[in-house]
């Protein structure tokens, strides 16, 4: 609601309560232009702050969100329109501070968050990149907040993680060139705004010793904006991270502000999550264990018993993604019940490994796994065979890996050499002298 005077924001807070926004209509990006009346004994306050009621200033109301997100929209000469995945932006003092690519929530928000995005940008005119600026609200609702005709901070990670960044759009949008592909090309991103935090030579010395530290994290890219002057909050540059999951791309960022240095080049992010029951079944999973190491695969051997220790099988499962995990083996013998937990609680892709028992052979753990309820897929393979296991691990793996693709194509060639190698020995020396070298 547009506000003149101090009776008509006074009304304007009758109507829509307190906390109440008070904003100016030009000139207000990053915190600037903006100011929250707590109550009404604050609003002159407020406008003052904001230059006066001359400057042109109206009000909105408060919105309770529990996230703010964002989608670049590109729309091209013809009225073409393409999305780019949601994401999060979080702010500090107003201002954007990191952007997470794609933003952690349900896939129905994002859904939502792209159609009433598209939505926006197709009401209004105009050829470029345009960043539309939400609110979440706890009952997941959708809130549009505000459109920034041009290229914007929550589209820069756009240069790094996805095959069209938002500057090449505008540009292929603007001059009527076909619009470029938005979909990310690493699976997160996060990007950290470099804000001044002093000023002049401080603040220099500052952003250089974090730029430092940042250059030997794995995965992260550098920009620094080369501005002349250096004011406390600021947006001096930013610093873009990728990687395999929000988790390691979150450590990696936390390691930059590390005083003694960072490891995270050195690192090695498990790929697969080896677990089983009890150590009784390690004898069958190590070859699991074997044939990744074989193939270069990192991993990890963890025991996890989905009775007799509930509580960390669904912690290791919940949080396997975030942590980098992509392929879950799960051995288990008896009523075999770990694969089929584990994968109830993970979108990952779990491969069950049934192990032989005491009794019944290992047929009741096979069964056991095969029979998960629809909706709840489980692999498997024969009883004992981890080492296939491992195999269908690497060639899951191999789908988005041309390196282990082509090592699984120099296995099954190196092991058809093997039985061809058998073969012609057999043929050569007979079967006595085979057997009885």
């Amino acid at each position: 609601m547009q506000i003149g005077d101090l009776e008509g924001a006074k009304r304007a807070g009758e109507l829509f309560g307190y906390p109440l926004m008070i904003k100016s209509k030009r000139l207000a990006y990053d915190g600037r232009g903006n100011e929250v009346a707590k109550s009404e004994e604050d609003i002159s306050s407020a406008v003052t702050a904001l230059g006066g009621f001359d400057r042109g200033l109206y009000v909105e109301k408060w919105a309770p969100f529990v996230k703010e997100l964002a989608v670049i929209v590109a729309r091209g000469r013809d009225n073409t329109i393409l999305c780019y995945p949601v994401v999060e932006t979080i702010h500090k003092e107003n201002i954007c501070h990191i952007v997470k690519a794609p933003a952690d929530v349900p896939w129905k928000i994002r859904k939502l968050a792209t159609d009433v995005s598209y939505k926006a940008v197709s009401s209004l005119e105009g050829a470029g990149v345009f960043a539309v600026e939400l609110f979440l609200t706890s009952d997941g609702q959708i809130l549009l907040n505000e459109v920034a005709p041009r290229p914007h901070n929550s589209g820069h990670h756009t240069i790094e993680s996805c095959y069209t960044s938002q500057f090449e759009q505008h540009l292929r949008a603007v001059v009527g060139l076909p619009l470029g592909d938005p979909s990310m090309k690493t699976p997160e991103a996060i990007m950290y705004n470099l804000l001044g935090e002093d000023e002049g030579e401080p603040g220099f010395h500052l952003a250089h010793q974090l730029i430092g530290r940042a250059l030997n994290v794995q995965g992260a890219t550098v920009h620094w904006y080369d501005k002349p002057e250096m004011r406390r909050q600021r947006k001096m540059g930013h610093i873009t991270i990728v990687g395999p999951s929000m988790g390691i791309v979150e450590a990696r960022l936390n390691s930059m502000f590390k005083e003694g240095g960072s490891d995270s080049q050195s690192a090695v992010t498990p790929r697969v999550g080896i677990l089983m029951g009890s150590d009784s079944d390690l004898p069958v999973m190590k070859d699991a264990a074997r044939i990744l190491n074989m193939f270069g695969v990192p991993y990890e051997v963890r025991i996890v018993s989905a009775h007799r220790t509930p509580e960390m099988m669904f912690s290791y499962a919940s949080s396997a993604r975030d942590q980098g995990v992509q392929i879950i083996i799960a051995g288990a013998g008896g009523a075999a019940h770990l694969p089929g937990m584990v994968a109830s609680l993970t979108p990952l892709p779990v491969i069950g490994v049934p192990v032989r028992g005491s009794s019944l052979d290992g047929m009741d753990s096979l069964l056991s796994i095969v029979q998960m309820p629809r909706g709840v897929p489980v692999a498997t393979v024969a009883i004992n065979n981890a080492t296939n296991a491992g195999l269908l691990a690497v060639r899951m793996l191999g789908v988005g890996d041309s390196d282990l693709l082509a090592r699984m194509s120099q296995y099954q060639e190196d092991t058809r050499d093997e039985v061809l190698k058998k073969a012609e020995k057999l043929q050569c020396d007979g079967w006595e002298s085979y057997l009885n070298p």
